[in-house]
Order: structure tokens, then sequence, then C-alpha cells
């Protein structure tokens, strides 16, 4: 294919996958594999949890960046650029809309009937995901044992970072004591860029202070929920601790990424500039620190001792995605038409190739129709 026809490939699949990614990150982890690895053999699966696991060395939204990588792999620097800017706008523009309507009728449109049919299926298709990677992931009995541990820790209660790092950590460890004259090199240190606090002008303080989160935001929503606190709620006092975690809600329920609480949040400070700016803002590290990252997660691979960290880091990178489905199946599958929804994907996923797309919107079908017959 063409360098144009790669271009446009890129914005359209990016596109499509910002409008329909429910879920959050592992869940759009696993739609950007059944799509591009599966469907259209842009990547090898290896290659796949390869990026996979490089997003998780540097913060910002992995699932984000993580498209922002593929679009590199697919049509170089306007694929990264491309690729990113169409997962992320889907997302933004909804979550600007209801924010307008939360600011003008003090509430949000409610999607909890939508969400009944979407979740089942968007399970399904990480647990698709889960099998399909795992023989390319656990190449060996010890890093299905690390596998193991990293998914009970997980489940104890252990942070996702020490999960990701233990991984890497002990699979070099592993390395140095099979071979005791290896040389000895230090953990590749997470990127982080720290911005002062800006002095002047509201919308240069909303900019400056979303730049500093996305600089520096290693996490779950969880995490992103206590800086948003820390500096807009109590620091800066623009909005409500109410309005925080309406603002986080609404980032969990629309598709895309779940950073586009930033979206909602910028325009409860200043408008639709606000929204803009604020969006922009939390997004840009992530372009640059993926733009950096090309440059070394080939070399990753090629050296034998950042290869076998990798294969650690990967190894706990799909625990962790085991474990966040574990948590998110005992939520969702709650009766009979759930559990239908979830086994009816599988087979579709088992039986044909069909764009990701058709599973959600089938799911969100199913959900309208449960709605209308007034389940709940």
């Amino acid at each position: 294919m063409s360098e144009p026809g790669r271009t446009r490939e890129v914005a359209l699949v990016f596109l499509r996958l910002g409008t329909v990614a429910f879920g959050g990150p592992v869940a759009h982890t696993a739609m950007m594999r059944e799509e591009l690895v599966r469907r259209r053999g842009w990547v090898t699966d290896e290659r796949f949890v390869d990026l996979m696991g490089a997003t998780n060395l540097i913060p910002g939204p992995n699932s984000t960046e993580l498209a922002i990588h593929l679009g590199f792999d697919r049509a170089r620097w306007r694929g990264l650029l491309l690729a990113g800017l169409c997962f992320i706008l889907p997302a933004a523009l909804i979550v600007t809309g209801l924010a307008w309507a939360y600011v003008e009728h003090g509430d949000t449109p409610s999607a909890e009937w939508l969400l009944h049919g979407v979740v089942p299926a968007v399970l399904a298709i990480v647990a698709w995901a889960l099998v399909a990677l795992l023989p390319t992931v656990v190449k060996s009995v010890w890093l299905g044992l690390l596998a193991a541990a990293g998914l009970a820790a997980y489940l104890l209660g252990v942070s996702e970072l020490i999960v990701l790092f233990g991984g890497a950590a002990v699979a070099g460890l592993a390395r140095l004591a099979s071979r005791p004259g290896a040389a000895r090199q230090a953990l590749l240190a997470p990127l982080a860029v720290v911005f002062p606090d800006p002095t002047a002008g509201q919308l240069a303080q909303l900019f400056l202070t979303m730049l500093k989160i996305g600089s520096v935001l290693y996490g779950s929503g969880y995490v992103l929920l206590a800086f948003l606190e820390g500096d807009l709620v109590h620091r800066l006092g623009w909005v409500t601790e109410g309005q925080l975690l309406d603002a986080i809600s609404i980032g969990q329920v629309t598709p895309g990424p779940v950073f586009t609480t930033a979206t909602f949040l910028g325009y409860l400070v200043a408008g639709l500039p606000g929204a803009f700016l604020a969006t922009v803002a939390i997004f840009l590290p992530s372009f640059l620190f993926v733009g950096l990252l090309t440059r070394i997660t080939d070399r990753l691979r090629s050296s034998p001792w950042t290869s076998v960290m990798l294969d650690g880091l990967n190894a706990t990178a799909l625990a962790l995605m085991a474990g966040v489905s574990w948590r998110l199946g005992r939520d969702a599958l709650v009766d009979g038409w759930t559990v239908g929804i979830f086994g009816v994907t599988l087979l579709l996923l088992w039986r044909t190739e069909l764009n990701s797309a058709w599973y959600v919107a089938g799911g969100a079908s199913a959900g309208i129709v449960l709605g209308l017959l007034g389940w709940s």
C-alpha cells in the first residue's frame, strides 16, 4: 500500500476505534489487537506485546500511547500524529457535549442501559485477546510463573506499577543469576518532565496544570483522580469534589481514553477554550514520549539483557490485563442476559473476523432492547 493510503488507513481505523472503544485501557488494548493484529496484520503478536510493554515504561494513558506507537509503525510520523489525534477526537467531542449538558442542565444523560450491553461484549473481546496473546507472552514455564505471581499480587492489592516494574526487575535478576559475568545495566528510568506551576492567566494555568499531570502520571484512573483532586479542587479551587467525581464518571462511561476527563473539567473551568486547551495539554506529553520511545523500542528487543526484562514486563502486563478483566467481569456479568451477550460475542470472535465495532454495536443494541423492555 502507498504511503498516502497507509496514512488514510491509520486515520480511519483509529477514528473508528476511538468511537467504539468503551471499557478503559485494557479493553482498548484488546480491540487494537483484534483489529490490527488479527484482522489487518499490521504487526505480529510479538511486536504488539513489545509495544504494549514498552508503553508501560512511560507516563500517560497507555492505550492512547499504544495507538500512537502503532500508527508510527504503520505510517511513520504522520501515522503517529493521526493515530493519536483520531483515537482521542471522538471521546473529546462526546465529553465536550456532555460537559455542555452538565453546565446547562446540571446533569448528564444516563448511559446505564447502553453499558449493560456494551460492557459484556467488550469483556469478551478482552478475554479473546488474552487467550490469543498467552502463547506469545508466556514463552517458558518461568514466565508463566512470573505472570501468575503478577496476577496474584494485583488481586491482593499491590500497585500496578510495582507489579509491572517488579516483573522486569525479577526477569533481569534471573538473567544475572544465570550469567554471573553479565554486565549490570540499570533499569531504564521512567521518563518524566516536571513543569513549573503557572502564575499568570487562568487558561495558561489550566494548560500548564494539565501538561504537568500528563507528563508525570503513571497508573490507573484512580491515580488520575488523586492528581486532579490535588490541583483543581484543593490547590486552585476551580471545581468541587462532586464535580470532579462527575467528570471521572463521564471519562469512564464514554468511549476512548479516560484522560478525556480533563476535557470535561476544562469546560467547567473555562468553556470551550478550556476544554480544548485541557485536552491538548494532558495528551501532548504522550505524543512526545512515544516519539522518543520509537528510537529505543527496537533496541530493547535486540539487546539480550533488555530483551529478557521486556519479556518479564510483558508477562506481568498480561497478568494485569487478566486481573482487571476479572474484576470487571464480576461487576458486569450479573445475570443471564449479560452472560449471554458475553458468550455470543465470544462465539462470533471464534467463528468470524468482523470489525470489532460490530461486536460493540451488537452489545449496545442488545442493551437498548433490554432497556426498552424495562430490564434493569
